[in-house]
């Protein structure tokens, strides 16, 4: 059964540190906001705005190339956390906290692009072509059909394939 849009794991989780950080960020002074919270809740946000984007696409390369956006978002995301860390910003076991949740994000984002792969290679085992089974041609002719001629003797094959 399909998981339905709001049950999705992958999305809770991104929204969750998106609220985190927004919650914290907001605090923070007009000049740090500015420089780095903005940015830092931009990128965590666009986590999860991209993961959503995947949700509804139909399209598997669609799908995986919003993966991509999510997970360079969430590399953002990392980049601003340690920003934040550095300027002082956020305490040592907060940042530890986003830093955790951050790593389960990737590994759940890594899940999600690989059933998605999956999916597309499953579907492209499973072609919609009608296709013929192969016939083995031979060059003397065949008792199902003695009465063909041959197009090209064995002298003339060899003959071709010579040159």
């Amino acid at each position: 059964m399909a998981v339905k849009f709001e049950e999705f794991r992958t999305l809770k989780t991104a929204e969750e540190i998106a609220d985190a950080v927004w919650k914290q960020t907001v605090q923070w002074d007009d000049f740090a906001k500015d420089v780095v919270g903005k940015q830092f809740a931009r990128a965590a946000d666009s986590i999860g705005a991209n993961i959503a984007e995947a949700f509804g696409r139909f399209h598997y390369g669609e799908r995986l190339q919003f993966l991509y956006y999510a997970r360079g978002s969430l590399f953002e995301t990392k980049y601003w956390l340690n920003r934040a860390i550095a300027r002082q910003l956020l305490n040592q076991s907060l940042a530890q906290d986003f830093a955790k949740q951050l790593a389960e994000l990737a590994r759940q984002l890594n899940a999600f692009a690989a059933h998605v792969k999956g999916l597309r290679n499953a579907d492209v085992k499973q072609s919609k072509t009608l296709r013929e089974t192969a016939v083995q041609y031979s060059l003397d002719g065949s008792e199902d059909f003695p009465a063909i001629n041959l197009l090209f003797t064995a002298e003339e094959i060899l003959w071709l394939e010579s040159q």
